[in-house]
């Protein structure tokens, strides 16, 4: 196969490494790099030595920057690796792509006016609505989600993903793209239960940080994973997903990797917040997006349009915000009236 994967941050990557390792397969693939120098390093240095120096890259892996129109051409199928907030932009400028394609990104849009933040099948339902009047092309589009460290994905160590769409050629072509001996790709058609693990689990990894950064022990933590993973549940059942995907690698999975893995970003997020550290200093410290940091406000904002009670990513985003504190959180939510457990 021809693989295209556009955006070279650590998770792209990552998986473009790992398909070019598949010397069995044998694929084409080529990562791409919106900055030129980047590129230039590290076509130069074999590594992105930006976000994972650490990996060398593969004799067969191809760098590419500018314009990608001629890639995507050829390609068999298009690898969409920017945060989400690129996601919008990418997917209109592969408006008359006719390979299946997919994203990485995890979350949701920012929230504007009139608007409260969309998935990723969301905001390309949007566009293709917007363009169904211009183009006779419709995109086959995906998602490949799961509980994934990028480093250790690069590395070559063993991990299972999810890729999901509606379209059964396009988990098909996902599958046989990354699916290797140290890959292990599962189809799902679940488009919004697999993006609604991968956005909330985010969130919830800030809260897991914030817990263990306070030493609150064990049993917090298990709690919090536990009750967060309802949280994760309501709201995507809400938006029409299926209850049994959160049982999955792209909920509780995802959730657990995240919320407890040294390597989570947004779990560090929390552990530097409870440290005393303000929110600009800790993602500072990062060099990386931490998706949850600018998701957690669109999670909460659609739940409450939902009507889906959310009170770890509600007390999440106002530690984000600085109106309460880690402590005052804990002692927020040990204060909630007792309930049933649901």
């Amino acid at each position: 196969m021809n693989i295209i994967v556009l955006g070279a941050g650590a998770w792209g990557t990552a998986l473009a490494i790992s398909a070019a390792n598949n010397t069995k397969a044998a694929h084409t693939v080529t990562l791409w790099s919106r900055d030129t120098v980047q590129a230039a390093d590290m076509q130069s240095q074999r590594c992105n030595a930006k976000y994972l120096p650490q990996v060398a890259f593969p004799e067969s892996l191809q760098v590419a920057s500018g314009d990608f129109s001629a890639l995507i051409k050829t390609a068999d199928v298009v690898i969409i690796g920017t945060p989400m907030s690129g996601l919008r932009g990418m997917l209109l400028q592969l408006a008359d792509v006719t390979c299946p394609v997919a994203w990485l990104c995890k979350g949701f849009e920012a929230s504007v006016e009139g608007q409260v933040g969309l998935l990723g099948h969301e905001i390309y339902a949007q566009i293709a609505a917007n363009q169904s009047k211009t183009t006779q092309n419709t995109l086959k589009v995906g998602v490949l989600s799961g509980p994934s460290f990028a480093l250790e994905v690069a590395k070559g160590q063993p991990t299972a993903l999810v890729a999901t769409s509606e379209l059964p050629e396009v988990r098909d072509a996902l599958i046989e793209a990354f699916h290797s001996t140290s890959l292990r790709v599962y189809g799902n058609d679940d488009v919004a239960g697999v993006e609604v693990g991968g956005a909330v689990k985010n969130v919830l990894a800030i809260a897991t940080g914030l817990c263990d950064g306070l030493q609150l022990g064990l049993n917090a933590r298990a709690a919090l994973i536990t009750r967060g993973l309802a949280e994760m549940t309501r709201l995507g059942v809400a938006l029409g997903a299926d209850i049994e995907t959160f049982m999955g690698l792209s909920g509780l999975g995802d959730l657990v990797l995240t919320a407890t893995g040294d390597l989570s970003r947004n779990r560090k997020v929390g552990l530097l917040l409870a440290q005393g550290k303000t929110l600009s200093e800790a993602v500072a410290s990062l060099g990386h997006v931490a998706e949850g940091v600018y998701c957690a406000r669109t999670v909460s904002q659609r739940a409450l349009s939902l009507g889906v009670d959310m009170p770890i990513t509600q007390c999440v985003v106002k530690v984000l915000d600085g109106t309460l504190s880690a402590k005052q959180a804990v002692g927020l939510l040990m204060g909630r009236e007792a309930t049933e457990e649901l």
